[in-house]
């Protein structure tokens, strides 16, 4: 079979089970989702599945995959810049972010799901600031401000997800982006 034919098939494998689960996340509390729920719902057997996936936790993990950075990548159009317009399109992906899941969370994913997103959107704010910082202060410094900073963008925007927060996004993407720019410079030229 050749490669194309294969990784098509693959492919649609991995769609049939992301949609099973998000068919059984409406339906029943994670744990007590079963491999045996999924490759019904998927209507592939069980090899299948763990061909494709070591557990229910993997598959999710997947789900929850690349979508910080497909995100990010989308608002910034790929380019890595540390000013305040590259600051706001950063609070807008994460805003866009918290809104992909295509999953109507039970009270019981809010525990599992959150941490989970968190962690993947704080790795890739992490790594963006990190390259926009590079050429603007030193390894200290880049060290001290990029967690910072991601947990700053993240939290904005988190709050604004779930509500906490009565601005809408394109105004607290201007506020974020205000603070973490004027913040930094005025850090940097104190230092200096």
């Amino acid at each position: 079979m050749g490669t194309k034919v294969r990784n098509l098939r693959m492919t649609q494998t991995k769609r049939s089970l992301i949609k099973a689960f998000v068919n059984l996340v409406n339906e029943k509390d994670f744990e007590k989702i079963t491999i045996a729920d999924l490759t019904e719902g998927a209507q592939v057997n069980r090899a299948t599945f763990y061909a494709h996936f070591n557990d229910k936790y993997e598959l999710l993990d997947y789900i929850v995959g690349d979508s910080a950075s497909t995100a990010i990548v989308n608002r910034t159009k790929g380019e890595v810049k540390f000013d305040q317009e590259g600051i706001a399109q950063l609070v807008l992906a994460l805003c866009d972010f918290y809104q992909q899941p295509n999953i109507n969370c039970r009270r019981s994913y809010v525990a599992l799901v959150v941490p989970q997103l968190k962690d993947k959107a704080i790795k890739e704010l992490n790594a963006y600031l990190l390259k926009g910082l590079e050429s603007l202060c030193s390894k200290n410094e880049i060290a001290l401000y990029t967690p910072i900073f991601a947990q700053m963008i993240h939290e904005s925007a988190f709050q604004w997800a779930t509500g906490n927060i009565a601005l809408d996004k394109e105004e607290i993407a201007k506020k974020v982006a205000l603070l973490v720019v004027n913040g930094f410079r005025s850090s940097v030229s104190s230092l200096s």
